[in-house]
């Protein structure tokens, strides 16, 4: 078993930036890629970010050259810097994690834990 938590949200203004952080613990040796999502309200939960174990990464295309993703894989942890904030990013923030795969999955029916979420608001 793998527990995932999630810190770093909060509230910021919009083209400000904020840093999330998931660390991993249980068996976190197991995992090979790890994932950020959002959902936000009466919206489906969607991609931001996706780290597989070989080192490739995929994000989505709203947030592309503004998020990036990175992992400390002796710490079990992942990392999404987010810049220049906008309105827009405003969702509950959610890591995700994979113990069977070898790429940067997109599709969150590939990953077996999640996190509770973070908050993260950005006012305009």
């Amino acid at each position: 078993q793998v527990q995932l938590v999630e810190s770093g949200g909060g509230l910021v203004q919009a083209g400000g930036s904020l840093r999330l952080s998931c660390a991993a613990s249980g068996r976190f040796f197991s995992i090979k890629g790890m994932g950020w999502y959002r959902q936000a309200p009466a919206k489906q939960r969607e991609l931001v970010a996706a780290s597989g174990s070989g080192g490739m990464s995929n994000y989505a295309d709203s947030v592309k050259g503004r998020f990036t993703i990175s992992r400390d894989n002796a710490r079990g942890t992942v990392y999404l810097q987010m810049d220049s904030l906008e309105p827009e990013d405003t969702a509950v923030y959610y890591c995700a994690a994979e113990v069977h795969g070898s790429t940067a999955y997109r599709d969150r029916d590939q990953y077996d834990y999640w996190g509770q979420g973070t908050q993260v608001t950005v006012s305009s």
